[in-house]
């Protein structure tokens, strides 16, 4: 109180006195008043700071979750597509075979068992019988063993129960394709004594025999084996969505066609 009178009375005698001493005491607080200002923005600073962290935090876990649902979305619009894909193949297929029994969806193969089998979605309400030819848009599946009112079962080419005529493409030279029960082809030629083979020849169905149409591929030959060769069949049930049931190339070789004995 005695220092604010001496101020107040110092400012009416003397003003410019007062000036003088007012300057010396605004020197003298000048590097409180800086730190303390100093203070105040680091705080500041730290407070937004933080709000800004958690800002970002959750905005980092909001595209996360979005960034999955888009990685779910395309691998589901990938999947549809592939269908699609598969399902025009099938079509066009059709329309190039005009004799078409039904077109079905593969629901399901076996590939832990040495037989190889495939479901298909027709049946006999859909014209389907025994010993009819299925061929996907990739090549030949098999040939139906058992049928039901809706559903039918495929003996696939890759089943040891399963021999088909056939050639290579590359020339022509007949072989014959058995399945080996492990999901790939033997194919032997029918003359001995010499290796046709090439890595990467298509074979393909010769007709011989009447049950399957010529030239529907069977497998892609993908190593040697002594005088014959190791194929993978071209159509896989397990990537294939679709195919067709076709009646016999030749009417009187459905009556001819074995049934394997090991179902």
């Amino acid at each position: 109180m005695i220092l604010g009178l001496v101020l107040l009375g110092l400012s009416i005698v003397s003003p410019s006195s007062y000036r003088v001493v007012r300057g010396a005491a605004l020197d003298a607080l000048s590097p409180v008043t800086v730190a303390l200002s100093d203070v105040g923005a680091t705080v500041s600073g730290l407070v937004s700071g933080a709000g800004n962290y958690w800002n970002a935090a959750e905005q980092n876990a909001g595209l996360k979750a979005q960034n999955a649902q888009m990685r779910r979305e395309i691998v589901k619009a990938n999947a549809v597509l592939q269908e699609n894909r598969q399902l025009k193949a099938t079509l066009r297929l059709r329309e190039v075979r005009r004799e078409t029994v039904a077109t079905g969806r593969i629901v399901g193969s076996s590939f832990q068992s040495p037989r190889r089998f495939a479901i298909l979605s027709v049946g006999t309400g859909d014209g389907v019988q025994i010993g009819m030819p299925v061929r996907a848009a990739d090549g030949l599946v098999g040939r139906v063993i058992d049928v039901g009112s809706s559903n039918s079962r495929v003996l696939l080419v890759s089943d040891r129960a399963n021999v088909v005529p056939a050639r290579i493409m590359r020339g022509g030279v007949p072989v014959i394709s058995t399945g080996r029960g492990d999901g790939t082809v033997d194919i032997r030629p029918l003359e001995v004594g010499r290796n046709p083979f090439k890595r990467g020849d298509i074979i393909v169905t010769s007709g011989t025999g009447g049950l399957y149409p010529p030239l529907v591929p069977i497998a892609r030959v993908i190593r040697l084996d002594d005088d014959g060769a190791i194929g993978l069949p071209l159509a896989d049930p397990s990537e294939a969505s679709f195919a067709l049931v076709e009646p016999p190339y030749e009417p009187a070789a459905k009556a001819d066609t074995p049934l394997p004995e090991d179902r």
